[in-house]
């Protein structure tokens, strides 16, 4: 007996070296694959949910990578096939994310680990590739056309389609992998008076009336010259959208705050996916180039001042586009840049995150000051008061907010705000308030209502799995899950709905009652503010010129949307934004192409 167990424990040893001998080879590719060939599957969760992807392995390499399904917002969705490409070339999940996609970007990541996972394989399994840098020179390329614009959010694109139509040759330069700007992460709801759904329901509004709104809202400190501009050619944009460019908006109007009716339009899905998709779509039927990953540096002056062209950086070249007739900056503001925001207000510093895309850093502000633009309102920006508390981002859940049939209250459970109110009056009042969040209470007739399953099913799937929302039978059940005073929450309920029955907020003057809150099942939400717009920037005159430190033209140069100052003044109001880059993005449009 002896005998075996010293013969066997010999075998088990000699066959251990083997082992360990064969895992050197594995790992040093000298040996036969490690990983099985075959087509794995992996899932991840992205910004839109869950994303499935198919990867293919032969030779412990990755030779394909198929995205299966996913729910990415178009432009976003872009990311994957970037990624795909650096994965490939790489044969390795060491690759960065792509700038402003950092949702997808990780999501896709994960489903392919996962399927790595699937195949019984980790990413060191991977055969190793010598990627051999290039030179690192990049080819100079020098273009001439009419018109150059920078940046292809809304006001980019409304300006490009508009000059096009009226016979320029036209480019478009976005420095982000994807168009939209914030415009494409937007609810796009849109300022519009005397519009065709207020006619359906009665709801008298002019003119004046948003002019009044407008001015009021920006504590008096917008031009009213561009204002008129804005809220006279506000309704034209929006048919404009409808009729020239394909937008769909929806049967029914929104009300925020400090709007004195309900004007603003809905596009379908209460997204701003709708606005970009079908721009891009108009412009490509137009024949629109629009560049990707290429970002302008500076503008070209002649010895007059004279803008004359544009310097640009794309991935693999440097550009100098030339123009015949103008350059039109659509780049939108700098919400995203911290170090321009202490500049301008040091109350706005690292600590409050911001809803704006990534690509929102100021550039074209910075471009047009260096050739002697003039800046104005730069010390105004703007919070949105519900976002996510995790990341900054806007949370679409606050449509039901804005259809009126939300309470907002705080960790004691009592309103402190009107939940209809002027956005930064909101935002200050959440900030005052315990650990600088509030809750957003919603019961389920409110909730189909506000249609947040139908639009945004995805953004609620991410709220539940961060504990950012909760569903529960009873208001006691919902607010327990927060820590919120259910005693008084309940009595807060109770006086509200006495207030939606009398037709009249004593409390807070909530300009819409719609609905009472109690059927259940409920939901609350937690959120805080964040940074949302930046209402200065480039000062233009009523034909979107840009106008330089004397107040004279600068010609050559027009400016269009957020880039723009003085427009807003000190606030701006929800909807007012995808007026204002649609009114004044034609305007640059068609005035360039004079």
């Amino acid at each position: 007996m002896k005998k075996f167990l010293v013969f066997f424990l010999v075998i088990t040893i000699v066959v251990g070296l083997v082992g360990c001998n064969k895992t050197e080879k594995v790992d040093s590719n000298e040996s036969t694959t490690s990983i099985k060939d075959g087509v794995y599957e992996g899932v991840g969760t992205g910004k839109g949910g869950e994303l499935k992807v198919e990867v293919t392995i032969a030779d412990d390499t990755i030779t394909a990578i198929k995205v299966v399904s996913h729910n990415e917002t178009p432009g976003f969705d872009t990311a994957m096939e970037t990624l795909t490409e650096s994965i490939i070339s790489k044969n390795s999940l060491e690759v960065d994310g792509v700038s402003g996609c950092t949702f997808t970007s990780n999501g896709f990541i994960e489903a392919v680990t996962e399927a790595l996972t699937a195949a019984g394989a980790t990413p060191e399994m991977l055969k190793k590739i010598d990627v051999t840098s290039s030179s690192g020179v990049k080819e100079e390329v020098t273009e001439t056309h009419d018109i150059v614009v920078i940046g292809a959010g809304g006001a980019g694109l409304s300006a490009a389609i508009e000059a096009k139509a009226a016979g320029a040759d036209v480019i478009v330069l976005e420095k982000m992998p994807m168009a939209g700007g914030n415009t494409l992460i937007s609810g796009a709801e849109y300022a519009a008076p005397n519009n065709w759904l207020q006619k359906e329901e009665g709801i008298e509004d002019s003119i004046e009336l948003h002019i009044e709104d407008t001015l009021k809202g920006g504590d008096n400190k917008a031009n009213e010259e561009l204002v008129r501009v804005l809220a006279e050619n506000a309704l034209a944009g929006a048919e404009w959208l409808r009729d020239e460019v394909g937008v769909v908006w929806e049967d029914e109007l929104m009300f925020f705050g400090g709007h004195s009716v309900k004007r603003s339009l809905v596009p379908a899905g209460a997204s701003g996916r709708e606005i970009i998709s079908k721009q891009l779509a108009k412009a490509e039927e137009m024949n629109i180039p629009v560049l990707l990953n290429t970002k302008a540096t500076a503008l070209i002056t002649d010895e007059n001042g004279k803008v004359i062209g544009v310097e640009a950086e794309g991935e693999n070249k440097n550009y100098t586009f030339n123009t015949n007739k103008a350059v039109i900056i659509a780049s939108g503001g700098f919400g995203s840049n911290v170090e321009m925001r202490v500049k301008y207000n040091p109350d706005i510093d690292e600590t409050i995150l911001s809803t704006n895309s990534t690509g929102s850093t100021g550039d074209g502000i910075v471009m047009a000051e260096k050739i002697g633009a003039s800046l104005v309102g730069m010390e105004y920006i703007q919070t949105y008061p519900i976002c996510d508390p995790l990341t900054g981002t806007l949370l679409y859940y606050d449509d039901a907010r804005l259809y009126g049939h939300t309470i907002i209250v705080n960790k004691e459970g009592k309103r402190f705000v009107e939940e209809l109110g002027r956005r930064d009056v909101m935002s200050m009042a959440i900030k005052a308030q315990t650990g600088h969040v509030c809750y957003e209470l919603l019961d389920q007739k409110g909730f189909e209502a506000s249609k947040l399953q139908e639009n945004h099913g995805p953004e609620l799937d991410y709220l539940y799995k961060n504990d950012l929302l909760v569903k529960a039978d009873t208001i006691k059940e919902a607010a327990d899950f927060f820590g919120i005073d259910a005693v008084e929450l309940q009595k807060t309920v109770d006086k509200y709905n006495g207030y939606v029955a009398d037709g009249r907020d004593p409390e807070f003057n909530k300009r819409s009652l719609p609905s009472t809150v109690e059927v259940g099942p409920f939901y609350i939400l937690k959120a805080t503010p964040a940074v949302h717009h930046t209402m200065g920037g480039i000062k233009i005159n009523t034909n979107a010129q840009v106008l330089d430190t004397e107040g004279n033209v600068i010609e050559g140069l027009y400016a269009a949307g957020e880039v723009t100052g003085g427009i807003q003044g000190a606030n701006r109001l929800g909807s007012n934004a995808l007026a204002d880059i649609t009114v004044f993005g034609r305007i640059a449009g068609q005035n360039a192409a004079k």
